[in-house]
């Protein structure tokens, strides 16, 4: 595992972003782990966060004119990685949109940079792939091309059917989404820290019953 990437599982941990026990999903499964990015709620996890984007944006190599977040976690989650990236020699534009147009001013659903040429959309999770969906739609209708999406964890189990919503989403798109972190992540780092070792078996389970590859 990158150090990055560990140190992203730390990070969550202390932030109280990442907490084990017993929690039920959106699915009626019972987790034994749950992540929260809302939690990253003060300047310094924001900023510190993005530096965790920014980085598995760059060790992925991802091709990319410009950033996209959708409403509404989307939005500071756009800004601390363009910021981040732009310290480590990457300046890109970034947009993002409102959940309802404005009919004064500049008017319009969209704030920011024009969408034009490859979108990198980024995002904290995807359940459903609802918010991902909406803002392909919003970037072809823009003129511009949806090139992958990037969030913070990706849960690698099942969704409706034998695929993960990573999985289906890019399925159904045809681009790739990259995470900071993944199951198998999680996983090696249980295996390595003896004071959260006694989770690892819970989580080994899971993965058993619901997991993809």
């Amino acid at each position: 595992m990158s150090d990055f990437r560990q140190a992203f599982i730390q990070f969550a941990i202390e932030r109280n972003v990442l907490c084990f026990g017993e929690f039920k999903t959106k699915a009626g499964r019972m987790s034994p782990y749950f992540f929260n990015a809302g939690l990253f709620n003060d300047g310094d996890s924001l900023r510190k966060l993005g530096q965790f984007y920014a980085k598995a944006i760059v060790a992925a190599q991802l091709p990319f004119d410009m950033l996209f977040g959708p409403a509404y976690k989307g939005i500071p989650l756009v800004s601390t990685i363009a910021i981040a990236l732009a310290e480590m020699g990457h300046n890109y534009p970034f947009c993002f949109n409102r959940k309802e147009a404005k009919d004064h001013g500049e008017g319009g659903v969209l704030v920011g940079a024009p969408l034009a040429g490859r979108v990198l959309i980024v995002d904290d999770v995807i359940s459903a792939g609802t918010s991902v969906r909406e803002s392909v739609e919003l970037i072809k209708a823009s003129g511009a091309l949806p090139g992958g999406v990037v969030i913070a964890l990706d849960r690698m189990e099942r969704g409706t059917g034998e695929l993960s919503a990573v999985q289906e989403v890019q399925q159904m798109h045809g681009f790739s989404v990259t995470s900071i972190i993944n199951l198998d992540d999680l996983v090696e780092y249980l295996q390595n820290h003896v004071a959260l070792v006694q989770h690892l078996q819970a989580v080994q389970r899971y993965r058993e019953q619901y997991g993809v590859n």
